[in-house]
């Protein structure tokens, strides 16, 4: 029979606790138990509805239900051999063996005793399973109210299976809905069912919240720091900012103690770190070294925006020789800027704060105090022309340089003509760019003068058509396009030599850079031109629209040899650039022919000297279940007197469900040696994880030069151990283990999973 019994605040108790957290791997999924239960369709609210077969009314307010007793409310359901209900006293209990289930636990008793006014139950020899979450176990009671859920005598695993590979025992466990974390008493860890540790106290978290506590350790060991052993604590200390202070011990080093403090306001969101030794005993002349790193980011109103990013260490090889999360181990300068941006509806306005604290035996570079850059973000129209200007004004400072200061003024007003259409393009601009330096220092030895002013006019023209057909080729149903373009630059001689170079350096000489108006960054030069470029490009694409080939080439021919790179660096005897090429040729092309499938590649070269400058070229493939491979090679004919040919290849390969391979290699093949060999195998299952790497590389030291035959090789062996579900990670990208160390694997744009 059935009956519908309604109660004031029956059975409002569901475990909440478990809703929304981690995501099970997909070697998990048959962990999960499918989402079966629904409440029964038009259940009055806080009614409950019994079937048994048979019941015994107890008066008017209590009722004895046997046989098959199915109990469902709007949260919960319960299959019992008893059932006693008294609707005076508000009590429910049963006896089983019984099942209990709700929309986030499954439940296996003995015994159950339910406080309908106070909206508790409790079980008795429990044997529960969580259906949101990854966590199971046993229980001599299980109790559940509205806020949490309290196991005593119990058991706790997020492995799956009857022999789990983990677990913890303890004399209480208690599940918090409102903190999103799990606490223990009396806990011992067992592994294999043996107990490896005991704790009188212990947290893990049982959603995505944030809680303070000890994070995943880690163990390693190198040549260069010996044994290192990495422990973060991770203290939340409110919704908006948290902060983790991890302890490092390097045997040969000493301590270090690094420090992340984050924090979001409704204006700030930034990052503090600063890292500490107190004394280095592999170099104990340096005494203390550190790290300080400072990002933030501002949003005022809509119309300013402001930014920080500084970083500053002890010593040049502060990095190289400590590493670490703030700062590239293979930087060579470090930034420390402010800046502070108006975005008005007719001016964009960037004042900036810039320094660079560079690394090595190398000339200091020059801090702009200030450097303030304006432009006007709306065109004016006049005589159908576009009128426009922008502008700049910048104070360098380095006592260091024989030019201890300077100023600079530039002003840049400018007039354009562009038509566009589907099938080309024409646009044309004169610009009129006035400079005015004032400089300080010793002018005798450099052949600077104290003030200097120059005004160079420049015309740029540049065109394009594009044309497009349908083709078969590489593809069944294809369409290609093709777009010669060309650009004329004119700008006259002007001397500059009187001026220093203070925050300007050549721009990248690639496809897109043979386009450009200017070579250089920043406004100490402006380039004699009197130049054509010619190029096209040509791409395939698929019937989805989707890009599957492309090929650019082009080549700037100058009109007169004096306008040459190589005939202006003889007229600046201050010119800082390494190399200038001639006749530039430049091509780079783009090969995507399958999802899993990228090339891409380009060259630079000096049709002149008959010269290669610069070459690059990757081929990717990307798998099911993060397998990729990645071979690649570059080639720079000169970096500081250097060659620089080397081919690379990354890999990660996964040999089941659970363990992955990774590796990368690259070689130098100037100097017939490896620069980095990196290998690492992982394990992950859904209750516990492992990664052990290797690797090998060359040290640095920025302090001294270092030929190919003197280099030294520092070698690595690290460690990682996780119990997932305790705190430990989600599952991971094994490639991700290919972004450490000095040439880190990079995705390419147009490749997909």
């Amino acid at each position: 029979m059935s009956k519908i019994w309604s109660f004031a605040a029956l059975f409002a108790v569901q475990s909440t606790a478990f809703a929304n957290t981690n995501i099970v791997g997909s070697q998990c999924k048959e962990y999960l138990q499918p989402k079966s239960w629904q409440p029964i369709v038009n259940l009055p609210d806080k009614g409950i509805d019994i079937e048994a077969d048979d019941v015994e009314l107890q008066g008017t307010v209590s009722a004895e239900f046997t046989g098959n007793v199915i109990v469902n409310t709007h949260t919960m359901s319960l299959n019992a051999t008893r059932a006693l209900i008294d609707k005076k006293a508000g009590l429910l209990s049963a006896t089983g063996p019984l099942f209990y289930q709700d929309y986030f636990t499954q439940v296996q008793s003995s015994g159950l005793f339910a406080d309908l006014n106070a909206n508790t139950i409790s079980l008795l020899g429990a044997e529960y399973k969580l259906t949101q979450q990854r966590g199971k176990g046993g229980a001599e009671k299980l109790y559940a109210s509205a806020k949490s859920i309290t196991l005593e005598n119990s058991s706790f695993t997020t492995c799956p299976g009857d022999e789990p590979f983990w677990q913890i025992e303890a004399s209480s466990i208690e599940l918090s809905k409102d903190e999103g974390w799990g606490e223990t008493r009396n806990t011992v860890f067992k592994i294999l069912d043996t107990p490896v540790i005991y704790l009188p106290y212990f947290t893990f978290p049982i959603d995505e919240r944030r809680k303070s506590g000890l994070l995943t350790p880690t163990i390693s060991s190198s040549n260069k720091y010996g044994l290192e052993i990495a422990a973060p604590y991770y203290l939340n200390l409110a919704p908006n900012y948290d902060l983790t202070l991890t302890p490092r011990y390097m045997t040969n080093q000493g301590l270090q103690l690094v420090s992340d403090f984050r924090y979001l306001t409704e204006v700030h969101e930034g990052q503090v770190a600063i890292e500490y030794l107190d004394r280095d005993d592999s170099e104990p002349e340096l005494n203390e070294r550190y790290l300080v790193h400072w990002q933030q980011k501002s949003y005022f109103k809509d119309d300013w925006r402001a930014h920080v990013d500084i970083t500053n260490v002890s010593d040049d090889n502060y990095l190289t020789d400590l590493s670490s999360n703030f700062a590239n181990q293979t930087d060579t300068q470090l930034y420390r800027t402010g800046s502070l941006t108006y975005l008005g509806e007719d001016w964009l306005v960037d004042m900036k704060l810039q320094d660079f604290e560079v690394l090595g035996d190398h000339l200091a570079a020059y801090a702009a105090l200030p450097q303030v850059a304006f432009s006007s973000r709306k065109s004016t129209q006049f005589v159908g022309l576009d009128w426009d200007f922008e502008g700049e004004f910048a104070h360098f400072r380095n006592d260091d340089r024989l030019i201890t200061e300077a100023t600079r003024i530039h002003l840049e007003p400018r007039v354009s003509f562009s038509r566009r259409d589907y099938a080309w393009s024409f646009s044309s601009e004169a610009r009129l760019m006035h400079t005015r330096y004032e400089q300080k220092g010793d002018m005798e030895t450099t052949g600077y003068r104290e003030d200097v002013s120059r005004t160079v006019p420049t015309v740029r023209v540049h065109g394009q058509l594009n044309f497009e057909r349908n083709t078969a080729f590489f593809l069944d149903s294809g369409t290609q396009t093709l777009e010669p373009q060309f650009q004329y630059l004119y700008s006259p001689l002007r001397d500059q030599s009187h001026i220093g170079w203070y925050d300007t350096t050549k721009l990248q000489d690639d496809f897109m850079g043979l386009f450009r108006a200017r070579r250089y960054s920043g406004y100490d030069r402006i380039a004699e031109a009197n130049q054509l470029t010619l190029g096209a490009t040509t791409r395939i694409y698929d019937a989805q629209s989707v890009e599957r080939f492309n090929f650019s080439a082009g080549q700037i021919i100058y009109l007169e040899n004096s306008v040459k790179p190589t005939e202006q660096r003889l007229t600046d005897n201050n010119n800082n650039d390494d190399t200038n090429y001639n006749a530039l040729f430049a091509a780079e092309t783009m090969l995507h022919w399958h999802k899993r499938w990228f090339f891409s590649g380009g060259i630079q070269y000096d049709a002149d000297s008959k010269e290669l400058v610069q070459s690059h070229a990757t081929l990717d493939y990307r798998g099911d279940r993060d397998q990729l491979v990645q071979l690649n090679h570059r080639y720079v004919n000169d970096v500081s007197d250097y060659e620089i040919d080397q081919v690379g290849l990354f890999t990660s390969i996964p040999i089941d469900e659970n363990w992955q391979v990774v590796a990368s290699y690259h070689r130098d093949l100037t100097a017939k040696r490896s620069v980095e060999s990196f290998v690492g195998i992982q394990y992950e299952s859904c209750c516990w994880a492992i990664q052990v790497t290797a690797n090998r590389q060359i040290e640095t030291d920025l302090n001294r030069a270092i030929n190919h035959d003197e280099a030294v090789f520092d070698s690595g062996f690290s460690i990682k151990f996780v119990l997932t579900g305790l705190g430990g990670e989600k599952r991971s990208d094994a490639s991700k283990l290919l972004q450490q160390g000095i040439f880190g694997y990079r995705r390419p744009y147009f490749l997909n999973k």
